[in-house]
């Protein structure tokens, strides 16, 4: 298995995307990640935006940057609501500054802009948090997937494989 003895935070919050939360936890599993989903400690399971419950392991204040090789944002409505506590930001923040993968798709570029992380980075995300980006310093691009050094980003559910596919490559 590729990620044999990877570990992989998955941010998870209320009205998160479906898609960009469970593409990615199966996917990473498949490949051999353990996936801890980290929440905020506002509920044990938080629902998507369509409905899809998810069950939280971990609340962001009981782990730290050193468990994890990887954190991975979902999009949605979530974002929103991970970038209001600081226990987020701050796992973000030093998973990105010890060198490790930080992904994010769709909205989720809301949660590296406020854990101040995005500043010179190349990155891409929906298009209607451009601006947010932009104004926090990231160099934006209309791509499926953008990759600079271990920031991963990706614009929504379609780029989803090619999103998935830079996460493994860099976990290798």
């Amino acid at each position: 298995m590729e990620l044999s003895g990877k570990r992989i935070a998955m941010l998870a919050e209320a009205q998160y995307e479906d898609l960009e939360l469970w593409y990615p936890v199966i996917r990473m599993r498949e490949a051999g990640a353990s996936v801890t989903i980290v929440g905020t400690g506002s509920a044990d399971t938080y629902r998507g935006k369509n409905g899809l419950p998810v069950i939280v392991d971990e609340d962001a204040d009981e782990v730290s940057a050193g468990d994890f090789d990887a954190v991975i944002i979902p999009g949605g409505y979530a974002p929103d609501r991970l970038r209001r506590y600081q226990p987020v930001l701050d796992l973000v923040r030093k998973t990105f500054e010890q060198g490790k993968v930080v992904a994010f798709i769709c909205h989720a570029g809301w949660v590296p802009v406020s854990a101040g992380i995005v500043k010179g980075k190349r990155v891409t995300s929906a298009a209607s948090i451009k601006d947010d980006l932009v104004n926090a310093g990231a160099v934006w691009e209309d791509a499926e997937v953008v990759v600079d050094g271990k920031l991963i980003s990706s614009r929504g559910p379609a780029d989803l494989p090619a999103f998935c596919r830079a996460i493994i490559e860099a976990l290798k």
